[in-house]
Order: structure tokens, then sequence, then C-alpha cells
């Protein structure tokens, strides 16, 4: 086991949370100082579509995709999709082009965002390919124990 904390180190944690809240606080109130109740609206509407909407839908197609192709398989497809979903929603509104302000403010055309978002997943997918033909062929054994 681990030693105990010393007082300088929790201090220090202490330290470093209380400045954290404090910066989320006034991140918050300068996000809030506009039109506060169409931003709250929609933190809540995005929580519940999400825990409506989309965990259900996630869920699905991860037990489809697990009766597909098996427990050995299924993490090769979850790390990729899950990268990939990622960078979709950090990207969404330059792949999908719905950034109006993008191209005026850097002089450089947002058109390209979809093909490489397509041309990286790909990638992403042939890495977890591989990573699996090279595990399959040098015969490292596979866990056995049953996934959560």
């Amino acid at each position: 086991m681990g030693r105990a904390p010393h007082h300088r180190e929790a201090g220090v944690k202490l330290l470093l949370l209380l400045a954290s809240f404090a910066l989320t606080a006034y991140a918050g109130i300068r996000m809030l100082d506009g039109d506060w109740f169409l931003i709250a609206l929609w933190v809540v509407g995005a929580a519940v579509a999400h825990d409506l909407l989309l965990i259900p839908l996630y869920a699905a197609l991860d037990r489809g995709a697990q009766r597909v192709l098996g427990p050995g398989l299924i993490n090769y497809v979850r790390v990729p999709a899950f990268l990939s979903g990622l960078l979709l929603l950090v990207f969404a509104p330059l792949i999908l082009r719905g950034s109006a302000g993008y191209e005026p403010a850097t002089l450089k055309s947002p058109d390209v965002f979809l093909g490489r978002w397509l041309l990286l997943t790909g990638v992403l997918f042939a890495l977890s390919a591989l990573v699996y033909a090279v595990r399959r062929s040098t015969g490292r054994p596979r866990s056995t124990s049953p996934e959560r």
C-alpha cells in the first residue's frame, strides 16, 4: 500500500481544487451574463437528449456489435469508433459546414474538414485492424476475463 499523503501535498491539492472552482465560477458568470435562460435551457436539453436518446442508442449499437463480433473483437471497434465520435463532436460545426465565422476569421476554407475527418476515421479503424492482426499473428493470448 502507498503512504498517506503529507499535509503539504493535501494543502496543494486543496488549493488547486479551490482555484479550479473559482475559475469555473468565473467562466459560468461570464457565460450566463447574456441570455442565461436559453443557455440553461440548452444545457438541460442536451443532458436530457443525451440520457434519453443517445445512451439507449449507444447501448443498442454496442450490444449488436458484441453479438456480431464477439467479445474478443469488440474493443478493436469500440476504440476507433469512440475516438472518431469524439472528433466529430468537437469539430461538428466545421465538419458539417455549420460554422459561418470560420472562413472570415482564418481566411481558410472549411471544406476540407469532412474529408479529413473521414480520412482520420479510416486511419483509426485501419490501425485498430493492424493491431488486431499483429496480436493474432503473434499468438498473444487474449484476456479470458468477462467483460463488464
